[in-house]
């Protein structure tokens, strides 16, 4: 009996082994599926409920499909024209922006930090640049040139940019074939296991995905509206654009869209009054993430804490790249239910709930420190009477 179940382990180890290695493998060429995955996952929900209309699968799928189309159109055409603007506007003041550091912000820093003159010497640092411009621009010319010569990066991204509409049209068709198909390839002795942690993991990931996506977009609209209307910066709709994308990761957005936003107020118009208006968006955008969208739309299912978060997106780019990157947080959600799961079976397990012998080395070495205590202080050893005249 403690044969088999030792080989059955085996052969699980051996399944998951290789399930892992081939995803490792095709890591490059997975960018299309996960994303077309993705797109599926967010929208099986919408889907199933208006099957519970009466509707058939496929045109369900497809009136999702069709939203998600138009959600993606419109919200490109809103964007791209208002990026190009900013872009633009970013590029014009660029001059204002080197002046400002070169004769404003470096002086200070040297007069406050008592720095030696030649620390920022921007005179030099312009002709480092420029002895090695051309040289940037001879690798760039070769990378480009490799590139148009054989087409093949191109041909490639084009054809990923295909396929993710396709594969996401007929995963969300299947989706639920292929749950059930997964449920039904699954050894059935860890089959109720597997459905309880797919089910917890499922609410985890939905909880995150969807709800972390809103807030994103919440906050990226409030940070680029405040920074542009209320402040009056030039490129506040870009930094808050920036802003919101990166405050997936604690504080990053918050950081990267702080400082950028003071530098413009600083730069656009000199003042400490722009300053504190700046100041005053930013700490409105952290109590409106902290106490309203975080708490309504993700709530408190993840528990991942913003150490485990950063380390999770590092070590997800550092692995795989931007595929790691872009997955980094949903695995890290699953991976925190896997852990809840083992840190129950844990403390159902014998390894804890067993009661051992006392271990006589301890209780030795406590007597014999407070032996050591006593006798340093003078008073007789520890159980042991007062000696009698």
């Amino acid at each position: 009996m403690l044969n088999h179940e030792a080989h059955r382990r085996w052969q699980m180890l051996a399944i998951v082994a290789v399930i892992a290695f081939l995803l490792w493998r095709l890591a490059p060429m997975l960018m299309p599926f996960v994303v077309a995955a993705m797109l599926a996952y967010l929208g099986d929900p919408l889907a199933d409920r208006l099957e519970r209309l009466h509707m058939g699968r496929t045109l369900a799928v497809s009136i999702v499909f069709l939203v998600l189309i138009l959600l993606l159109g419109g919200a490109l055409l809103l964007l791209i024209p208002l990026i190009s603007h900013q872009v633009e506007n970013l590029i014009q003041n660029v001059p204002r922006y080197v002046d400002w550091a070169e004769h404003t912000a470096w002086p200070w820093l040297q007069a406050k930090l008592h720095l030696d003159p030649r620390t920022f010497d921007s005179d030099q640092l312009i002709a480092t640049i420029k002895a090695h411009i051309g040289s940037v621009g001879g690798v760039a010319g070769q990378v480009l040139g490799k590139v148009s010569r054989s087409g093949l990066g191109f041909v490639l991204w084009l054809t990923n940019l295909v396929l993710i509409p396709v594969v996401a049209f007929y995963l969300l068709r299947d989706w639920d074939r292929l749950v059930a198909a997964i449920d039904r390839l699954l050894p059935r002795s860890i089959e109720p296991t597997i459905a309880h942690l797919a089910r917890e993991s499922d609410a985890v990931l939905g909880a995150f995905v969807r709800g972390q996506l809103l807030v994103m977009l919440a906050l990226g609209v409030y940070y680029g509206g405040a920074l542009s209307l209320v402040a009056g910066l030039s490129v506040g709709a870009l930094i808050g654009m920036v802003a919101g994308l990166l405050s997936f990761v604690p504080y990053l957005g918050f950081i990267t869209g702080f400082g950028a936003a003071l530098i413009a107020a600083l730069v656009q118009y000199g003042d400490w009054n722009h300053v504190l208006v700046v100041c005053g968006v930013f700490v409105v955008g952290q109590l409106l993430e902290g106490y309203v969208l975080v708490p309504k739309l993700v709530g408190e299912k993840i528990g991942l804490h913003p150490v485990a978060v950063i380390f999770a997106v590092l070590a997800g780019g550092e692995l795989f790249g931007f595929l790691g990157v872009l997955l980094a947080l949903p695995a890290a959600s699953v991976v925190m239910v896997l852990l809840r799961y083992l840190m129950e079976r844990y403390r159902h397990s014998e390894l804890y709930t067993e009661q051992g012998e006392a271990d006589p080395a301890i209780h030795e070495t406590v007597v014999e420190v407070e032996v050591a205590v006593d006798t340093t202080v003078g008073g007789p050893p520890p159980h042991e009477p007062p000696a009698t005249p």
